[in-house]
């Protein structure tokens, strides 16, 4: 039996409506667009037109018109009608002739509902700013929480800290050599080669394959781009590294975290803190097999970290929340979310030990009382931190 997502709901709802809007289903790979869709398409009952653009032959708005076409002839005497086109970036300069067809169908009254699905969210999002504004909303396909991991397939806590939540993996952790190969040939690679490389220009390929690398390797931890710079033995600049970045993040691989400051010009300027936005993608990059949290607690630290800092950053893109760190001199705040003047403090333990929280202290020295959460040791256990939509705290720290 398949495992139904929650937006899978919010779809089935927006496409029962009468009101006619675009939806853009968006997201990492391997993430359940494709079968989102289908469990949605199956629950409506309404007749639909799937169709994928991930094909080397297409690349051009013809491809398009036909299926469109081939769409209107099958809605021609039905109420209600789906076309769905998947990976629809890969067709050149899709959202003009997207717009075109659209607003023909509105103009003519005809009962098309079109949903959209894209891995490349760069792309994705810069066809919907560029021809399709006011025509659409998005859905948007996060990495699989403990919840749906749990839900799923069983796993407990530490599963899914040591191995993270790409579902298609799931059935392979017994098997450490097979789920590495998976992990590393069917989710890393297609998304640098064919959701990077081949949809963005790329001066230097092999630096941005290196940096991604490293940057799962330092997942939890800071690093100078300087530092970064020696270790890569690339030529390249900063500017360059940030850009590299900033794909890979848009990609759902690997976010570098700003520190916080409030002054936006000092917060572009900072190192960044690596986060992989799936500890499967740090977790791989590692030659330890087995048991991870007993045979090495040091490993186990930094994958607990990143684990936090990946539920933060998947949960709250979509939200108006910045998810920062803080260090100063010897103090650190592993995370501090902000919201308007709402200011939260989030440490991680992975120990059951008493926990001191000296970089919080510094924090509010120099900023002013905020509001602190601990998670591990004597605060809030991992378990319940994971279940929660970390949103949700902010309830309560802005009544």
């Amino acid at each position: 039996m398949l495992y139904t997502r929650k937006n899978s709901f919010e779809l089935i709802k927006r496409l029962n409506e009468p009101r006619k809007f675009i939806q853009i289903i968006t997201g990492p790979r391997q993430t359940g667009k494709t079968t989102m869709v289908t469990i949605v398409l199956d629950k409506l009952e309404t007749p639909h037109l799937y169709a994928t653009c991930d094909d080397p032959e297409i690349h051009d708005r013809i491809w398009l018109e036909q299926v469109w076409e081939r769409a209107r002839r099958k809605s021609a005497d039905c109420d209600n009608f789906i076309l769905v086109l998947d990976e629809v970036q890969k067709v050149t300069n899709w959202s003009e002739t997207v717009k075109m067809l659209w607003d023909d169908d509105t103009k003519h009254d005809r009962k098309i509902k079109l949903v959209l699905l894209g891995s490349s969210t760069l792309l994705i999002q810069k066809g919907l700013t560029e021809s399709l504004q006011g025509r659409f909303e998005i859905v948007r396909s996060t990495h699989w929480t403990f919840e749906e991991m749990h839900t799923a397939f069983g796993w407990d806590i530490d599963t899914f800290i040591q191995f993270g939540g790409y579902p298609g993996a799931a059935s392979l952790v017994s098997e450490p050599e097979r789920w590495r190969h998976y992990v590393v040939d069917s989710l890393i690679e297609p998304t640098i080669s064919k959701d990077i490389l081949q949809m963005q220009r790329i001066h230097k390929p092999a630096l941005l394959r290196n940096l991604f690398t490293l940057g799962c390797t330092y997942s939890g931890q800071i690093v100078s781009y300087q530092k970064l710079l020696g270790q890569l033995q690339n030529v390249g600049n900063t500017t360059t590294l940030a850009h590299y970045l900033h794909l890979l993040e848009h990609a759902g691989l690997l976010k570098g975290m700003q520190k916080y400051s409030p002054s936006p010009i000092r917060k572009r300027g900072s190192s960044p803190k690596f986060i992989a936005l799936n500890t499967a993608l740090v977790t791989v990059q590692s030659i330890v097999t087995g048991e991870i949290k007993d045979r090495r607690p040091d490993i186990w630290g930094r994958l607990v970290e990143s684990a936090a800092g990946a539920h933060l950053c998947n949960h709250l893109q979509s939200e108006p929340v910045e998810v920062t760190y803080w260090r100063e001199g010897n103090y650190e705040v592993d995370f501090v979310l902000s919201v308007n003047d709402a200011i939260l403090c989030v440490e991680i333990k992975s120990g059951a030990r008493r926990s001191f929280l000296p970089g919080i202290g510094a924090f509010e020295k120099k900023f002013g009382k905020v509001h602190k959460l601990l998670v591990g040791g004597e605060g809030m256990p991992l378990k319940d931190f994971f279940l929660m939509n970390p949103f949700t705290l902010f309830g309560t720290l802005t009544q």
